[in-house]
């Protein structure tokens, strides 16, 4: 018979990617499937931010620049409310400036664009606890 411990046990990690550039969203959901991780994805903060209060991720992954709403104001807003502050966030970016402004923001990293997979696991796997 299997107790709730084994079920919280064999949870895989969820974890969000929000990207306006589909190819990216393809590429990095695919790595993600590939080490047997729970994707969601959407393709601009707006429509994440619903699913982050929605589906409430392990893990976030965000671009920084997407039109309507950019990933450091969603960031912002996340950490400003305490049903989702404790919710960890990446940026995925081409911005070089994104270091300082991820920091302050309250993200635990970043990755620069175009992502290497084995990076990108990495990463994941320090931050997307279930």
């Amino acid at each position: 018979m299997k107790s709730d411990d084994d079920d919280q046990a064999h949870r895989r990690p969820t974890i969000l990617v929000i990207d306006d550039d589909e190819i990216i969203r393809e590429l990095v959901k695919l790595h993600l499937r590939n080490a047997d991780y729970q994707v969601l994805e959407a393709e601009d903060a707006v429509i994440g931010g619903h699913l982050i209060l929605q589906r409430r991720p392990d893990l976030v992954l965000c671009d920084v620049d997407m039109p309507y709403l950019n990933g450091y104001d969603l960031v912002a807003a996340l950490k400003g409310d305490s049903g989702t502050r404790d919710i960890p966030v990446v940026f995925l970016t081409m911005n070089e400036d994104v270091a300082r402004q991820a920091k302050k923001l309250g993200a635990v990293a970043y990755l620069m664009k175009p992502v290497k997979a084995d990076k990108l696991l990495e990463v994941v796997a320090l931050f997307a606890q279930t």
